[in-house]
């Protein structure tokens, strides 16, 4: 659990990590180079419980932190946590029996639920909704294109694969979201429990919101570099684009750079059916009615509409994850 400046929120969030229904654990509380009483907070904490371990590296920064936890954990499992967040008091404890249930699963996440409701926006609900629905191994990896499918504070992991790995990379881009993909690439599977067990804190100083890491673009531009290497594109079958205005476009082309050319963009809108885009035509849904089929990438990002063109997908008989895939 690293922190930065969180004494305002450490009191509750270690109350509910005490409350673990689970007593074998061990804290590792990584300050970030706080100034505002939040170590010596958790270091009261760490000598009323034994189980809580301060470390002070100084100001290294999130992914910093993230790998002095990852190196100085002793046990197999590692679970993430955020210092202005709140555990269930089952949440250790059902995540460690599910990877021990399930030796093939390299990661187990939880459903989570906003706090407090009165700041929850509707794009960020929707985006939790969106999150939340996704629990097995292949809904994870059809999706996990559109955006990063857990809540980082949220997941427990095999600490062997993910240090393996290289552990956490530091660049210009969210350090959560490129983890999975990452272990999406190397094909370690991952999970999801159906029952919400992290309480999720919104507020506006959200790194999310303030860091440039975390931008549109970045998201985008890694997006495009996991996707030029996913084995799905590189079957030889042609390329199609779902969505031709503007900003998908201006999406699509970080891969089309990449030489994953389309032969032909989708629309629903009549008014760009027939126009060419970069060299390709825009077609209506039903000329995927065709054999062999294309492999399409939906660049849509409305989570409704993702449904709808899903749907159509599935009457001509496209399988998602074999036939096509999300791209947020």
């Amino acid at each position: 659990m690293p922190f930065h400046n969180a004494a305002a929120t450490l009191p509750a969030c270690l109350a509910s990590i005490g409350r673990q229904s689970m007593g074998d654990f061990e804290l590792l509380a990584i300050d970030d180079g706080s100034d505002d009483g939040s170590a010596e907070l958790v270091a009261a904490a760490a000598r009323a419980d034994g189980r809580i371990l301060l470390l002070r590296p100084g100001r290294v920064g999130l992914v910093g932190t993230l790998n002095l936890g990852l190196a100085e954990a002793r046990a197999p499992l590692v679970a993430r946590m955020d210092a202005d967040d709140l555990m269930h008091p089952a949440r250790l404890a059902l995540q460690r029996a599910e990877l021990e249930a399930r030796p093939e699963l390299a990661l187990v996440a939880s459903r989570v639920a906003l706090f407090p409701h009165r700041l929850v926006r509707a794009g960020y609900a929707e985006y939790v909704r969106w999150q939340n629905r996704l629990l097995t191994p292949a809904q994870i990896a059809n999706e996990i294109y559109v955006e990063a499918p857990f809540a980082h504070p949220s997941v427990m992991f095999r600490r062997d694969l993910v240090v393996g790995l290289g552990g956490y990379h530091d660049g210009p881009f969210p350090e959560d979201y490129e983890l999975w993909l990452r272990m999406h690439a190397a094909g370690l599977p991952m999970a999801r429990l159906p029952r919400v067990l992290l309480a999720w804190r919104e507020s506006p100083g959200r790194t999310s919101r303030l860091d440039p890491r975390y931008g549109r673009e970045r998201f985008d531009a890694l997006r495009a570099r996991f996707l030029a290497t996913d084995p799905r594109l590189h079957q030889g079958r042609s390329l199609v684009y779902w969505g031709a205005g503007r900003s998908t476009r201006q999406r699509a082309r970080l891969l089309i750079a990449q030489g994953f050319v389309p032969v032909a963009w989708i629309d629903i809108d009549p008014r760009k059916i027939g126009h060419t885009v970069w060299g390709a035509p825009v077609r209506p849904r039903g000329w995927l009615a065709r054999a062999p089929r294309p492999f399409v990438l939906v660049y849509v990002t409305n989570h409704g509409a993702r449904d709808l063109i899903a749907g159509w997908l599935s009457e001509l008989g496209y399988a998602a994850g074999e036939d096509y895939l999300f791209v947020g």
